[in-house]
């Protein structure tokens, strides 16, 4: 599994399972951001100081964090397969547990409460402009809405294996829908529309982000690419070479590819 996140110098961020948080310039020059002190990152989150939050689905099932001189502390423990992170405009940190189906709300200063629960393997998240939180459950095919109080709703039903969540600068929400291979946007109003099709798609998209300028970029698991769509759905390889298949084996509960 990779999960992107953008940092606020537009440069990208994203995690693969050798144990590596690889950052990207706008032009595609690759480096290693992180190594020692990381293992099995999935979701990845900066808060406005641009300290990089890592959620690690193994090794103690922690959170870490780390500066932007690549410095690394654990900043949360004790979870079960910590995914998806995302964090609000008050700075708080919000974290997916799949295996207790918990969201997990974290101050600046590391105090946990529960924010929501019941939830069936949640994993991505994001937050609207309206600050309610948007979670996808992998196994349920649902994304459910939570209002800041706590209040959940479902927001869209009948996905394949939904993952990787995101807002463009429109207040739309996209969508990975691992078992399809399609990137559906919602509007609003939860109106769905396909964006990206599965045909002659690699079929497994999994961690999504925006860049200002309203490019989304896609993580693929099978093929280890990173892919890039203009607002008008043009597609192109922005990255490649990064660890594939392997991650089915321990990557939250990665399903198998269809067929």
């Amino acid at each position: 599994m990779l999960i992107a996140s953008s940092a606020q110098a537009q440069n990208l961020f994203v995690s693969d399972y050798s144990e590596n948080v690889y950052e990207y310039t706008p032009g595609g020059v690759q480096s290693t951001f992180a190594h020692s002190g990381v293992s099995v990152p999935t979701g990845l989150a900066f808060n406005s100081a641009g300290d990089l939050f890592v959620a690690n689905y193994t090794d103690g099932n922690v959170i870490n964090e780390i500066t932007p001189g690549g410095v690394v502390s654990t900043f949360a423990s004790g979870l079960s397969y910590p995914c998806g992170l995302a964090f609000n405009s008050a700075g708080n940190l919000f974290e997916s547990d799949f295996n207790s189906g918990n969201i997990y709300e974290f101050t600046t200063s590391g105090a946990k409460t529960t924010f929501a629960s019941g939830l069936n393997t949640p994993l991505g998240l994001a937050f609207d402009g309206a600050g309610d939180l948007f979670v996808s459950e992998e196994y349920s095919g649902i994304i459910t809405e939570i209002t800041p109080g706590g209040v959940q709703s479902t927001f869209a039903s009948g996905l394949s294996y939904p993952w990787g969540l995101a807002f463009n600068n429109a207040g739309d929400l996209f969508e990975a829908d691992y078992g399809s291979g399609n990137i559906y946007e919602f509007t609003p109003g939860r109106v769905r529309s396909t964006f990206a099709s599965s045909t002659g798609w690699p079929y497994s998209p999994l961690g999504l982000a925006f860049n200002s300028a309203g490019d989304l970029f896609v993580a693929s698991l099978f093929d280890g690419n990173i892919y890039e769509f203009t607002p008008g759905g043009v597609r192109s390889t922005f990255a490649s070479g990064l660890s594939p298949m392997n991650s089915r084996r321990v990557g939250c509960k990665a399903p198998l590819p269809p067929g």
